[in-house]
């Protein structure tokens, strides 16, 4: 079925054929917001989290909405819907003439997937768990459009086959788990354009995928943007992605709008000192030449991992198959030295780590980390030396545990490793590493939800350094950070590293960031590494082809 096929008409009988809605002249204004402001709270304990914003969107365009965590972009997109609950509105929220503001809830309820749409954040939690993603989309065909269960069947696979998920059919009765990261993105995608709305809300859209993904979800969106003749609004910190998208760019400050324009002029020619903060806040390139003979710290060799999964059919009930996770990989750590691991989701990168830090017990080969093999040492042994090998998670908040003191969550290692330490000596310990990554001892007693993701990066960097580990795993430590912030946790990890000597294994999916960090880089695709070298000969002039698709998505990104 094509998506070019007629629409029916909200509150027509099922199975009739109305005429398509017109979508509004391209440059025509569709939405005017004028002095919004949303608050939190009441009198004393009121907090202004969206603070006079005015701006204005066009039938047909793709603008961008950018900012730190904090910014109130997101509050005010949310607002856009009147999805804020339990917050005041000041100002008016105008689409096509009509007040959103002061429309009835049963009218706002049809406004919302019919009229605008929106894209959230995280699929996995925006997607009902319970629910095939076919039946999710066949949902909001029922309640906006009144089709029947096979025409809302035919449209949604349509709609999935569009936004490019293979074997529609037989996806539309998969459940979101059973889906990769950008084919639960492409779902919701999917579900957004059902009624093919004349404005579609992106929250950080691309935020969780590889670079290869996002450039496509990016691609997709601007095809399916042009092809409706829809309004985009992209609401990002990713300034490289606002770059590639965005006609039209608003930076948002601590609520404030606080500038405007064509997104080439504002790139060029930031006003705004925020502006020009957030477009210098890139990666920087801080590397020291390895020391002379430094020594080998961690050494792997031929290291294989292999999951047991069921085959297809009846086979499946007595016979296990087994799949390579990690096939044969091999390299040598020294000290002082920063090896960066690549790869897609699914390439192994992740297994790797689990295994070298010897938490992945299915594996062959030899992981000789200062002069013992984990597989082979004793499990007193290996608890010893798990002392001097750390590792930093990539999500801080969901590491970190929410009924612990900071206090508590430091000492948590040092408790385990040196149980005869006095708890006056202990606290003193966690007082230096919070010292260490920048924070004092007014956080002892507070919990992980009382700070800013860039600063709980630095109590779970600060968890492992109190240890004073010879090598960090770092996995993907920088991903669900700001810009600015990323900046200032790399900065720490370069000053640690210099300052201590310290071996990062570190893992991500951000060719910039391993660009500026590593000595070395290993390139991973389905458990095997492809293409390893210096990092600014591989990243510079890479050879393998699956190297260079991950290097042109990234310019792409970065254009």
């Amino acid at each position: 079925m094509s998506l070019a096929a007629p629409f029916q008409q909200p509150g027509a009988q099922p199975g009739a054929i109305a005429e398509p809605v017109a979508a509004p002249a391209p440059g025509t204004r569709l939405m005017c917001v004028e002095n919004l402001s949303v608050t939190f709270g009441h009198g004393d304990h009121a907090t202004r989290a969206v603070r006079d914003v005015s701006f204005d969107l066009r039938a047909g365009e793709r603008y961008a909405l950018v900012g730190e965590s904090g910014s109130g972009k997101t509050v005010t997109a949310l607002a856009m819907l009147r999805l804020v609950e339990d917050a005041h509105y000041e100002g008016a929220i105008r689409f096509e003439g009509r007040d959103l503001l002061d429309v009835s809830d049963r009218e706002m309820r049809g406004i919302r997937g019919s009229e605008i749409a929106m894209i959230f954040q995280e699929p996995m939690t925006a997607l009902n768990p319970l629910y095939t993603i076919g039946n999710q989309i066949v949902e909001t065909l029922a309640l906006h459009e009144g089709l029947d269960r096979r025409a809302a069947r035919d449209r949604a696979i349509a709609l999935l086959e569009r936004t490019g998920i293979s074997d529609a059919a037989n996806r539309f009765n998969s459940f979101p788990h059973q889906l990769s990261g950008g084919q639960r993105q492409r779902a919701m995608i999917a579900m957004a354009l059902a009624c093919r709305p004349k404005l579609l809300l992106a929250d950080e859209p691309t935020t969780a995928l590889d670079v290869t993904i996002r450039v496509q979800i990016l691609e997709l969106l601007r095809d399916l943007q042009a092809e409706y003749g829809m309004a985009v609004m992209l609401i990002t910190h990713d300034l490289n992605l606002v770059r590639a998208f965005a006609q039209r760019v608003g930076v948002m400050e601590k609520g404030v709008l606080v500038e405007t324009g064509e997104t080439a002029q504002v790139f060029s020619n930031p006003q705004h000192p925020y502006t020009r903060k957030l477009i210098d806040s890139r990666p920087k390139r801080e590397v020291l030449p390895l020391v002379p003979l430094a020594p080998v710290l961690l050494n792997v060799r031929g290291l294989s991992v292999n999951y047991a999964r069921k085959k297809p059919g009846i086979a499946g009930w007595f016979v296990k198959d087994q799949f390579p996770a990690v096939k044969d990989v091999g390299f040598e750590l020294r000290e002082g030295e920063t090896i960066g691991i690549v790869g897609e989701s699914g390439s192994g990168k992740t297994t790797l780590a689990h295994t070298v830090l010897a938490l992945q017990n299915k594996s062959a080969g030899t992981i000789d980390f200062l002069g013992s093999d984990l597989h082979q040492c004793t499990r007193k042994k290996r608890s010893s030396l798990r002392s001097r090998m750390q590792v930093v998670f990539q999500d801080p908040f969901g590491s970190l545990a929410p009924r612990m003191t900071i206090e508590q969550i430091v000492g948590e290692g040092l408790a385990l490793h040196q149980p005869g330490l006095s708890r006056e000596a202990m606290r003193e310990r966690v007082i230096e590493a919070l010292r260490e990554v920048g924070l004092d001892r007014t956080a002892l007693g507070r919990y992980p939800h009382e700070f800013s993701g860039g600063q709980r990066q630095r109590i779970a960097i600060a968890r492992v350094l109190i240890l004073k580990p010879q090598v960090l795993v770092l996995d993907e430590p920088t991903s669900a950070l700001d810009v600015s912030i990323q900046q200032q946790v790399l900065a720490l990890l370069s000053q640690l590293q210099h300052k201590y000597n310290l071996s990062y294994l570190f893992i991500s999916h951000d060719l910039a960031v391993i660009r500026a960090m590593a000595h070395r880089v290993l390139v991973m695709k389905n458990g095997e590494v492809v293409e390893a070298g210096e990092t600014e000969s591989v990243l510079g002039a890479p050879q393998h082809p699956y190297t260079r698709k991950l290097m042109a998505a990234a310019a792409l990104g970065a254009s």
